[in-house]
């Protein structure tokens, strides 16, 4: 009897370790994160506190996100798909990038500029963007394009008037042909700032009256880069995409109490 016990309760102490082993394994083997890398310009990338309320649509888009999702933004200042590349940002994406990740991209406002240092033509921001959407590939990762985020410019009538025509054609007809999942920003936000109208549509960009910002003593009107509640209009644009093309990202966005602190 004694033996007879005796094994049992080995037999017990074995199928305990057993499934303590396999609780152990299947903690090790579960899957890690998924990072979202955001390769952009300044409408998209993290601000210093000196350039507060300047807000980048990245800022908020992370908080959209349960915590199995990681948004690492890279976006920075004034970056073209030109110097995007040239200043390493690109090759530091592509050297952590790992299987089933993320990457947005979304470029075109320093890209088209003639004037600027980060001006590249038609013919070379296609093949940059051809480029980022290949080696994204060759790490089994997932691109995502976006057109650039509007401008904010009306005409006389108080119509909304599009900025980036062409280069963000030159996406719609890239994401197209490579069969690459594409967010409008260009177009969502042209038709949220025709709603909001002339005046209204102030409140998402950084336009400030003299005295109302330490950070801008003299006042700002800024038709280009976003307020908080700017960046967060858009970061909702770009959720709203993600749902509508139903991407692997969507079971993971939550509900964000995020708003902003700065609104007019």
């Amino acid at each position: 009897m004694y033996r007879s016990g005796n094994i049992k309760i080995k037999g017990l102490l074995f199928i305990c370790v057993l499934i303590s082993a396999l609780l152990l394994m299947s903690f090790l083997i579960t899957p890690g994160h998924t990072t979202v890398y955001l390769a952009g310009d300044s409408t998209m990338a993290n601000k210093q506190p000196k350039a507060f309320p300047e807000t980048g649509w990245g800022m908020p888009f992370s908080a959209f996100f349960d915590s199995t999702v990681v948004v690492d933004n890279r976006a920075q200042n004034g970056r073209s798909t030109k110097t995007f590349i040239s200043e390493g940002l690109w090759s530091s994406i592509i050297g952590s990038l790992k299987e089933g990740d993320y990457v947005f991209i979304q470029f075109g406002h320093n890209d088209e500029v003639p004037t600027k240092k980060s001006y590249i033509n038609e013919q070379g921001f296609g093949d940059n963007l051809a480029r980022f959407i290949r080696e994204t590939r060759e790490k089994k990762a997932n691109p995502v394009l976006l057109t650039p985020a509007a401008r904010r410019k009306f005409d006389t009538t108080g119509t909304i008037v599009g900025t980036h025509e062409v280069y963000s054609a030159i996406v719609r007809k890239l994401a197209a042909e490579q069969k690459v999942p594409l967010i409008d920003l260009d177009r969502e936000s042209q038709a949220l700032l025709q709603k909001l109208g002339p005046e209204g549509s102030k409140k998402l960009f950084n336009y400030l009256t003299p005295g109302e910002s330490i950070n801008y003593p003299e006042g700002r009107a800024d038709d280009t880069h976003f307020s908080e509640l700017g960046a967060l209009k858009m970061a909702e644009i770009v959720l709203a995409g993600i749902r509508s093309l139903k991407l692997g990202l969507t079971p993971h966005i939550v509900h964000s109490n995020v708003k902003p602190l700065y609104e007019k």
